[in-house]
């Protein structure tokens, strides 16, 4: 086995042209996966299988490898077995359909229905910018839309009249999101009551300012949801992104359709929207789990 590392090693160099710290690198991911080979008793190429790669990476993930560090990992490998096959000293390739942990998806954190309805719910007070801050909470889980959205609305992409936002998203395109009734209506109360004591005479065509009349930045924003979010007892932290995903997860499990959640979020590739129904079948598998009698 030392050996065809060393005959890779001197391919990568004679024929590759690679540095001499690329060589070291690739030198060091195959050192320690001969070493995990060797723990294992495999002292032949021919008997690693697949199971034996991934319990390799798993076990450098559990170490602390980083996700970057784990893709080169994967990418030394893949090169390492494509030489093997190439110079006809091995026929199996155990690396073939192994994702790069570029490509492994993070499940979006969400909030449960419940705190979300505790966070909105929550008495805020009735000066200017309590009432700022109730709509805005409660638009932001309306509509989905981004804390960058959000804080750069302006006053003509409102329109309570027919009770829609026309939000810009990356690219400068822009979309038409419904806001309901319960955002609706918050948003009318603090555009005609709060917002111009917060403007005190100055000009500004965003929906939602700062008590120096300027508008609101998305750091502020964090800032307040962060404080309802501790006044409504949520133990965890929640970010204005989580309240955008739990926008798309609560819509697609009461039966909204794909397409309609990725017009409403803005992406431009349905896959990006898809990441949301993987979420709805963790949570019932979840479910499952722990309610059912021999889950």
């Amino acid at each position: 086995m030392q050996a065809h590392i060393q005959q890779f090693l001197q391919y990568l160099m004679v024929e590759k042209g690679l540095s001499s710290n690329t060589i070291a690198a690739y030198g060091a991911d195959l050192k320690g996966f001969s070493e995990f080979l060797k723990a294992r008793a495999l002292n032949h190429l021919e008997d690693v299988t697949r199971r034996d790669l991934l319990d390799f990476l798993a076990a450098r993930k559990q170490n602390g490898l980083s996700s970057r560090s784990l893709a080169r990992q994967i990418a030394t490998l893949r090169n390492y077995y494509r030489f093997l096959n190439r110079e006809k000293i091995l026929q199996t390739d155990p690396t073939h359909n192994v994702e790069s942990p570029r490509d492994w998806k993070r499940l979006p954190k969400t909030m449960a229905f419940e705190e979300v309805e505790r966070l909105l719910n929550l008495p805020k007070g009735r000066t200017p910018s309590a009432v700022r801050d109730d709509a805005l909470i409660e638009l932001m889980y309306a509509t989905g839309l981004r804390v960058s959205e959000l804080t750069a609305l302006p006053l003509q992409g409102v329109h309570t009249e027919v009770g829609y936002v026309l939000a810009t998203g990356k690219g400068g395109k822009q979309r038409i999101i419904p806001m309901g009734e319960m955002a609706l209506q918050k948003l009318k109360t603090y555009l005609e009551n709060a917002r111009a004591k917060l403007a005190k005479g100055k000009v500004s065509d965003r929906v939602f300012l700062n008590r120096s009349g300027d508008g609101l930045t998305r750091q502020g924003c964090w800032k307040l949801l962060k404080n309802y979010v501790r006044r409504a007892g949520i133990k965890r932290s929640v970010s204005p992104h989580m309240l955008r995903h739990s926008f798309a997860t609560h819509l697609l499990e009461r039966g909204a359709d794909l397409r309609s959640v990725q017009a409403m979020l803005g992406h431009a590739d349905l896959s990006t929207t898809q990441i949301y129904t993987q979420v709805t079948r963790h949570r019932l598998k979840q479910i499952h789990q722990q309610l059912h009698p021999r889950g």
